[in-house]
């Protein structure tokens, strides 16, 4: 069975999508900070 986690906070999120809307990618996010980089996609 999969781990579970808390869901992370709204800006927390709102800052991944900045990131990869200038420019970096998934993985590198993913290397970077805590979530998967399907996470971050999704």
């Amino acid at each position: 069975m999969g781990k579970t986690r808390k869901p992370y906070p709204p800006e927390f999120r709102r800052q991944m999508v900045e990131l990869v809307r200038a420019g970096r990618t998934p993985e590198s996010l993913a290397r970077e900070f805590e979530p998967t980089a399907e996470s971050i996609r999704n």
